[in-house]
């Protein structure tokens, strides 16, 4: 099936050839995760929590950050490419800014079944109702940096919430 395009030729559904074509739209959208519909952000956020499980939560501390790191310097350059390739600075599609974000929120939260699932929660609340300053972030900044930065600052208040509930006894 072929990528589905807008009356002014902009995609707005690309297709996985059309992802595939290009390594930075892979990486952009996580592997092809973001052409999955509906909720391509909740899609890439599963995404990351697979990721999580699989490989990242048998790194050491250390590794885990500069995994974050990286990727957030690798994916702020594939968010920026891919968008001027779709013609669109924030493609809903693109959701590696999730999954990083979501590795940040796994990394700093306790490593339970029950944590996790809130810890997932709190962090899609947060990215789709975008309260201030994520909005702020969200509509100002066009760049790769903008769409990976208001997913980070969705994990900070997703972390704030984690931290409440741990503290509560809630989670542990």
């Amino acid at each position: 099936m072929g990528s589905k395009t807008d009356v002014d030729g902009k995609i707005i559904y690309p297709s996985l050839a059309w992802v595939y074509a290009k390594p930075w739209r892979v990486i952009a959208f996580s592997l092809g995760t973001g052409v999955l519909r509906p909720g391509p952000g909740t899609w890439g956020t599963v995404f990351g929590w697979l990721v999580w499980a699989l490989l990242l939560t048998h790194l050491s501390d250390l590794a885990v950050g500069a995994v974050l790191v990286v990727s957030y310097i690798v994916g702020c350059w594939a968010c920026q490419r891919t968008g001027q390739d779709l013609g669109v600075s924030d493609h809903g599609g693109m959701n590696w800014d999730e999954a990083v974000a979501f590795w940040f929120v796994l990394w700093l939260s306790p490593d339970t079944w029950l944590a996790q699932t809130a810890a997932f929660l709190l962090f899609r609340f947060f990215d789709i109702v975008k309260p201030p300053p994520i909005r702020y972030f969200d509509q100002r900044f066009d760049n790769g940096f903008g769409v990976m930065w208001d997913d980070i600052v969705a994990a900070a208040y997703a972390l704030l919430g984690m931290a409440v509930l741990v503290r509560l006894g809630v989670l542990t």
